[in-house]
């Protein structure tokens, strides 16, 4: 039986704005003002160049887009096809009507030229959700090569404008120009540089006093007693590996003790704390400085999804949305992968202990003296650059990965894949960064055993020792190497890839014709309403557009995910290396104004989106600061030798219990953290060879030492245990007092200004007054 759809009434068309006037329906909103020019530039292949039915799926295509009434113009340059489109300003009336009613964007009511930043995004939506007879979209035409490219188009004067004021390396200590780079680029893009410019500068604070740890660390080289200690010690230390190595002087690693000394020292405890608090305040400070702009950009009360499905309207009025659904088998699934891949990530990270393990032995029996007397640290450097070169290789596998995990979801949007492809993407990368850190941090040094029980892997090679100094020193070279390489070679590939793509195309292709006088006159006045270039002038804006380096939708996820990983470096193994947030702020000073540059210059233009947040990422940040705080009380309390000194100081050195002495509470301390081998055990015989146990000075030695509390008998000494409570008890206490810290912070800062909040209550109060008259 037929179904007749109620006309809607009188009084309901005057309030959508409508009226009839002689039986036709006109509009009572302000007309739609659109400047004459194209939203969106579709590239093919000509039919002499691709397959016939290739070709057929591209006029296809076309065709559909006309049926929904825009505008395409056609211009052949050689063997490619631009298809130029523009959609007409009955669209973008229907958009900006249900956007006013949805109550999503504040939209003036004297906003009668839609911006082409949403032109853009309207246009785009558009040609994503467009199929042809086969069912098939862009994105699947695009696979199969019928599009060569799809982009939008950089606007001339906007574009000369922002390489003037913000796109060039003169800038670097310049403000930035968000409302002008939102304008152009959108609220998305604006709001990362608006977080990055923001991160950078709080970066300052912490920066300075991580110099001042360092040089409170190198104010004590010559003074120190356990400096001393190390370097004008006679003690002979155990064997580092089998066979060649022999015992040695531990004068030997003077230098190394000081090295350790910059970055293990009194000042790192409460540098660890700042951290924790920073982060906290930073992530505070940060939305009160972001509630400012959105409030500025009317998008305060904006919402995703009920953008998209304004969105899905504009482009269909008989749209039906897309209802929300949960599989729990294929969310069990997913996780099932997900830990799968975890594994494997950290079984990596087995191998490059197994790697570290066998170079270690390899350059110690090696004929090179010196590689010889330093192979463990040798081992750790090759160990951080193979680390390296794992994670540029598996950076690309997780993100296939995280995709293909995305797809057997099946999310309901864009949204939704956006965000879950991003806390999959970055729990890949975290692991993949840090698993190897955490060994260094955690379990270095601990698992490996003593003379005569030594942990071997294969039962053939030794596990690494740590230094008699600490292992601190390890997992700061380590994060230095890292940190280091992944900057700098990130950022010197980040600018000169697309530089030199973009060089490589301008050679194959042909030089551009210069633009005839009318239009570049009228270029030059902003293309007046109905003025339009000529098809000459049109195909050379769209080839030097087609010339740039492509872009897509996760292109400002890649952006976001570097500082991210950048953040975590700079906060969660801080103790470890106070000079992180000084790098990270160098780093980020040359990283605006690289983003800028590929952005406005050497890339096509990123589709203009609208946010209010950054999204995830928000959550994730405070997920790291709360890491931070876990790892950083981990570090210090049980990486650092910080609380085995507090201990000695007041238990078992020349201070202990009150006592005043003329020496150093420290002095003796590297000598009690030390336990002695000797050759008369018969464990220890064949541990070490006769040849291993002969000193520098040629004669034979019945024992040696290595770090560890133990007795005679090789059972751990009350100390040890004594040392090992009071570890879980300065960890507990420094989470418990940072937690509280952070909430304190948290409380104390309102999560935005109270003119923001002010400004917002009496707008909303006016739109109201504005609906009721």
């Amino acid at each position: 039986m037929p179904t007749h759809r109620r006309q809607p009434s009188i009084e309901l068309l005057e309030l959508m704005g409508v009226v009839k006037e002689n039986g036709n329906e006109q509009t009572t909103l302000p007309p739609v003002h659109t400047p004459l020019s194209y939203d969106y530039v579709l590239v093919g292949k000509t039919i002499e160049k691709q397959e016939r039915e290739a070709f057929k799926k591209q006029s296809e295509y076309i065709e559909e887009l006309k049926k929904k009434k825009l505008k395409v113009t056609k211009i052949i340059d050689d063997d490619l096809i631009f298809y130029g489109i523009q959609a007409p300003k009955e669209i973008f009336e229907r958009y900006r009507y249900l956007l006013k009613v949805s109550d999503a964007c504040n939209w003036s009511s004297d906003q009668n030229i839609v911006p082409l930043s949403t032109r853009i995004r309207i246009v785009h939506f558009i040609l994503n959700h467009t199929f042809i007879y086969s069912g098939e979209g862009l994105r699947h035409l695009m696979k199969m090569k019928v599009f060569e490219a799809k982009f939008c188009l950089h606007e001339k004067k906007k574009q000369r404008e922002l390489k003037e004021n913000w796109a060039r390396w003169t800038a670097c200590l310049q403000g930035q120009p968000i409302t002008a780079v939102r304008n152009y680029f959108g609220e998305k893009v604006a709001l990362y540089f608006l977080w990055l410019g923001w991160y950078t500068y709080l970066l300052i604070p912490p920066a300075l006093i991580g110099v001042i740890v360092f040089l409170y660390g190198l104010a004590f080289f010559n003074t120190s007693p356990l400096i001393k200690e190390v370097c004008e010690a006679d003690t002979l230390m155990c064997p580092l590996c089998d066979k060649r190595c022999k015992v040695w002087q531990l004068s030997d690693t003077c230098t190394y003790a000081k090295v350790s000394l910059l970055f293990d020292n009194n000042g790192t405890v409460l540098f660890a704390m700042f951290m924790a608090v920073w982060a906290t305040l930073f992530l505070e400070f940060w939305k009160r400085h972001r509630a400012s702009y959105v409030c500025e950009w009317k998008v305060s009360d904006w919402c995703e999804e009920e953008e998209e499905l304004i969105l899905e309207i504009v482009n269909d009025v008989k749209c039906e949305p897309k209802e929300y659904k949960h599989s729990y088998l294929r969310s069990t699934l997913v996780l099932v992968c997900v830990t799968a891949m975890i594994l494997v990530i950290i079984g990596l990270t087995h191998a490059l202990v197994v790697f570290r393990v066998i170079a270690a032995v390899l350059l110690a029996e090696g004929s090179w003296e010196f590689l010889s007397n330093h192979s463990n640290s040798g081992a750790m450097m090759l160990g951080a650059v193979l680390h390296y070169l794992i994670i540029t290789v598996m950076t690309r596998v997780n993100r296939i990965v995280a995709m293909k995990l995305c797809e057997i979801e099946k999310t309901r949007s864009f949204a939704a894949t956006e965000k879950s492809f991003t806390v999959k993407m970055f729990t890949f990368q975290f692991f993949t960064y840090f698993s190897s850190l955490f060994y260094v941090a955690f379990f270095l040094g601990r698992i490996n055993g003593h003379p005569g029980g030594y942990v071997r892997i294969s039962g053939k090679w030794r596990l690494e020792e740590c230094h008699p100094s600490g292992c601190l020193t390890d997992l700061f070279i380590q994060m230095a190497i890292i940190m280091v390489l992944k900057q700098t070679i990130s950022n010197v590939l980040e600018f000169t890839g697309p530089w030199f793509c973009r060089w490589f195309k301008r050679r194959r292709t042909q030089k551009l014709q210069r633009k005839c006088a009318h239009c570049y006159l009228k270029d030059e006045s902003e293309a007046k309403q109905g003025a339009e270039l000529c098809d000459n002038c049109k195909l050379r804006d769209w080839v030097s557009n087609y010339r740039l380096n492509d872009v897509d939708s996760f292109s400002l996820f890649h952006e976001f995910l570097e500082m991210v990983i950048q953040f975590s470096f700079t906060t969660i193994f801080v103790a470890a290396f106070p000079l992180a947030p000084l790098l990270a702020l160098i780093n980020n000073v040359i990283e605006i104004r690289l983003d800028a540059i590929k952005m406005v210059a050497l890339e096509r233009r990123l589709v203009p989106k609208k946010t209010n947040d950054i999204g995830v990422w928000i959550d994730v940040l405070e997920a790291i600061g709360v890491l931070a705080v876990i790892a950083n009380g981990l570090v210090i309390g049980v990486s650092s030798d910080f609380v085995p000194r507090l201990v000695y100081r007041y238990r078992y050195g020349p201070c202990a219990n009150g006592t005043v002495t003329d020496i150093d509470c420290m002095a003796g301390y590297i000598n009690n953290t030390l336990s002695t081998a000797r050759m008369d055990d018969q464990n220890i015989g064949n541990e070490f060879s006769a040849s291993q146990m002969v000193s520098p000075g040629g004669y034979n030695v019945s024992y040696c030492r290595y770090k560890d509390y133990r007795d005679n008998d090789y059972t751990l000494t009350p100390q040890y245990w004594l040392i090992l409570a009071v570890r879980f008890a300065f960890v507990i206490l420094f989470e418990h007092v940072v937690v509280i810290c952070k909430f304190i912070a948290a409380w104390f800062v309102p999560s935005a200004p109270m003119q923001v909040k002010n400004d917002r209550l009496f707008d909303k109060r006016n739109r109201l007054k504005e609906e009721l008259r």
